[in-house]
């Protein structure tokens, strides 16, 4: 099982390297520089608001069904028949319960309108996921590996050419960013029904009563773990909006809620591209997870490759936006960049323990253990709404960062306990060991390298080079343990 994660692993990076950075960083980050941050601020708290009511499109039906599929291949076809009509359902009441309390929040305009089309795209997103989750338990890895990308590269062609063509570019608007994007989900749909419909016995939409109860009853824990943590990973934007004043009430435009949700979505873009990477590995070891503890294997070597492999490029990467914030922001964009390399620093140490709630959240949710990892995210929601509610008036965005951290620090350290509890991992001290000190040398050679070197970019490029040597000198990571997985077949 570990060949198959870390050649499937490599694909899927190999494509999501090639697809993911260019979609953020070359059109995301242009249409922010062009838009402006307020507009592009207001677009994000929208954007968050239909992502964080999503969970109703789903109700954990993608985590489920992916963990079942797994385990029971011959089930899909009958799934996928009634499952169908529950998403065409729960996308009636998704729409109304999102569009409703948007009113009731006190949104209206231009502001519903835009949202409405983005909880378009967040049911087409949905649904080419639950789609996905077949595909992915069906253990067909790399067909899945080719569809995660197939959205993001067609948006890039259509919202690339609007910003290369001086007419469009010139004249672009947000709304037409929207509208590409339910251009390229629609197309990614139709393409990855067709590939799923040639997998399976039979498909025939029906609608069975039955069946819906049973299978709510087993999904609703994975729908609320969903919805809990969507709110703690995604409220700040929306929470800036609201709580800090509108433009035109008599205060400067840098202290309103648009735009210090746009100063806010500079530095957690970083964050948000870092996370992609994360739920692939999140993605591919759900469904070997949970055919490992069905069949009681050994799950210790995996779950210990699988965190090494995450949490040393998480370092590295935290380390270098620390240490050259300033410069990265400077580089991406031509305005607020010393207010937002700042949030920046905070938001990506955040994302070492994120890449932690990766490889543990998993292991949990492919045991079945939805009790104790509700509580958790329960938790780290009450604690990232309370934080935010008393830094934001103080601090603005960067009473949000704050939040995020803190959160990110108290969910990852519950999962791990929880793990530990129910797993009980034999502790592997020789590798804690020198995971503390990979840590406490990429501080230093951070510190070093920012202190004495004359170029930035020579510096991080030395200081990203010499941690992942460190991380091997140390073996941390084992070369040689990795090419002889590929090698040998475990199968």
């Amino acid at each position: 099982m570990r060949k198959k994660f870390v050649t499937n692993l490599a694909l899927l990076l190999a494509l999501n390297l090639l697809i993911k950075p260019f979609w953020i960083f070359g059109i995301d980050r242009t249409v922010q520089n062009t838009v402006g941050a307020g507009e592009y601020g207001l677009y994000l708290a929208l954007f968050n608001w239909a992502l964080i009511f999503n969970i109703i499109l789903d109700i954990g039906i993608t985590n489920y069904n992916n963990k079942n599929i797994a385990q029971n291949h011959q089930l899909v076809s009958k799934h996928l028949s009634n499952i169908v009509t529950i998403k065409f359902i729960l996308a009636i009441i998704y729409a109304l319960i999102a569009l409703s309390t948007a009113l009731i929040w006190g949104w209206h305009g231009k502001k519903i309108y835009l949202l409405s089309f983005l909880i378009t795209n967040q049911f087409l997103s949905s649904f080419i996921l639950y789609l996905r989750s077949n595909i992915s338990g069906l253990h067909l890895f790399k067909t899945d590996s080719l569809i995660s990308v197939l959205d993001r590269l067609l948006m890039i062609i259509i919202v690339g050419y609007l910003l290369l063509n001086p007419f469009t570019k010139a004249n672009f608007k947000i709304e037409w960013f929207v509208y590409s994007q339910t251009i390229a989900y629609t197309t990614s749909l139709i393409i990855t029904f067709v590939v799923l419909f040639r997998k399976l016995d039979f498909f025939k939409l029906r609608f069975d009563s039955k069946f819906f109860i049973a299978f709510f009853k087993q999904s609703y824990p994975y729908a609320l773990l969903v919805l809990l943590m969507s709110v703690y990973n995604r409220i700040e934007p929306i929470l800036l909006e609201r709580i800090l004043p509108d433009a035109g009430s008599g205060i400067e435009i840098t202290h309103t809620g648009a735009y210090q949700a746009g100063i806010y979505a500079q530095a957690f873009r970083i964050l948000d591209a870092a996370s992609m990477f994360g739920l692939l590995f999140a993605g591919l070891l759900l469904p070997m997870f949970a055919k490992m503890i069905k069949q009681k294997n050994e799950i210790g070597q995996l779950l210990q490759l699988s965190f090494s492999l995450i949490i040393v490029p998480a370092i590295i990467l935290a380390g270098a936006s620390f240490f050259y914030s300033k410069e990265i922001m400077d580089l991406l964009y031509p305005e607020h960049t010393e207010a937002s390399s700042t949030l920046l620093g905070l938001l990506m140490i955040g994302f070492v323990f994120i890449s932690t709630t990766y490889i543990f959240g998993t292991l949990l949710t492919a045991n079945g253990s939805m009790k104790q990892l509700n509580i958790m995210a329960s938790i780290g929601m009450l604690a990232n709404i309370a934080l935010n509610l008393y830094l934001i008036p103080i601090f603005m965005s960067l009473g949000s960062a704050y939040a995020s951290l803190s959160t990110q620090l108290l969910t990852a350290a519950l999962q791990v306990v929880i793990a530990q509890h129910i797993f009980k991992f034999k502790i592997n001290y020789n590798f804690l060991f020198k995971f503390i000190g990979f840590i406490a040398g990429v501080v230093i050679l951070g510190y070093g390298f920012k202190t004495y070197s004359t170029s930035w970019i020579f510096g991080i490029s030395l200081f990203i080079f010499s941690s992942t040597l460190f991380a091997v000198t140390i073996r941390l990571i084992s070369i040689k343990a990795l090419i002889q997985i590929i090698k040998n077949d475990e199968e």
